[in-house]
């Protein structure tokens, strides 16, 4: 019986630690998202200002990496996720949670257009710089803290 008992708070306790890392994994999994995003536009960023050599591969994988993060992006938001994890995001998102996802699905829509044409060269990379950083310093700009 004591055993039983044991076993019982301890898988008690798991189920608290789980709801605890549960309520930080939005901040934690949206941050990651933001650094892939990062990525992606430092790999078409390097292209584009011939730092690294045109490859259509790099160009595409860092595409499709914007297209189906930013896609998801907008649901790491939940209420009760406004602080915390030395979060960026502003109030703002809360606040406005529709223009918001309508910024996060703008970046993702001008992503895939751009993959139903692949640009072929380090010039139409650098326009496709130009399409994608609108996108993300639009919504900088209103949904992300400055520090």
């Amino acid at each position: 019986m004591r055993l039983k008992s044991m076993i019982i708070a301890a898988g008690f306790g798991c189920l608290c630690l789980s709801a605890a890392f549960a309520q930080e994994e939005p901040q934690a999994l949206r941050q990651s998202q933001m650094k892939a995003v990062g990525g992606a536009l430092g790999t078409l960023g390097g292209i584009a200002k011939g730092e690294k050599p045109y490859d259509a591969q790099a160009v595409t994988a860092a595409l499709t990496t914007i297209s189906t993060t930013m896609k998801a992006f907008p649901n790491q938001f939940p209420a009760g996720t406004e602080t915390g994890a030395e979060t960026e995001a502003a109030p703002a998102i809360w606040q406005n949670t529709n223009d918001f996802q309508a910024k996060a699905q703008k970046l993702s829509a001008d992503a895939e257009s751009l993959l139903a044409a692949v640009p072929a060269d380090q010039a139409g990379v650098g326009s496709a710089m130009k399409t994608l950083g609108g996108a993300c310093g639009d919504c900088h700009q209103t949904y992300r803290l400055k520090r």
